[in-house]
């Protein structure tokens, strides 16, 4: 039912736009296909078309006026079919707008993560230093108290 090849419509997956490049090379091949498409439809409905209104011609002979019903009946029920695969591909295409807001989402998603990662080390290493310091100035007031003369003075009372 396609026919002929498609030019890119222009603005395709650039570098960096995808997570990958296979992804971006996949979707320059699905619009590739989906222009193929619409190309194939739009072709079999103008021909389909031109033919019913070739067949749609009033002859005298009965019997060829039903066999020209015929084709038009069969003329016309093709156009309905590549009508329909236009339909198709247009909800097609409209998934493909929505779904292809996620993948900024997703770039968004995964910025922030990043983000709260270092935000999350910088806090880690952080706490780490204060219960050092704690650490250390409570090994400072241990020995201080060990030394204090009040100390002392509580081991040598009974």
């Amino acid at each position: 039912m396609n026919k002929g090849g498609a030019a890119g419509l222009g603005g395709g997956a650039g570098a960096g736009s995808g997570p990958t490049a296979a992804a971006a090379a996949a979707a320059a091949q699905k619009q590739k296909t989906l222009l193929q498409r619409v190309e194939g439809d739009i072709a079999n409905i103008v021909d389909n078309f031109s033919h019913l209104v070739n067949v749609a011609k009033v002859n005298d002979p009965p019997v060829r006026n039903s066999q020209e019903a015929f084709m038009m009946e069969m003329r016309a029920a093709r156009m309905v079919q590549a009508a329909d695969s236009l339909l198709k591909l247009v909800s097609e295409l409209k998934q493909t707008a929505i779904f292809s807001g996620f993948a900024s989402l997703n770039d968004h998603v995964e910025q922030r993560r990043i983000e709260f990662n270092q935000l999350a080390e910088k806090t880690d290493r952080t706490l780490s230093r204060i219960g050092e310091e704690a650490a250390a100035s409570l090994k400072e007031l241990e020995s201080h108290y060990s030394s204090s003369a009040q100390k002392t003075m509580q081991n040598l009372q009974p």
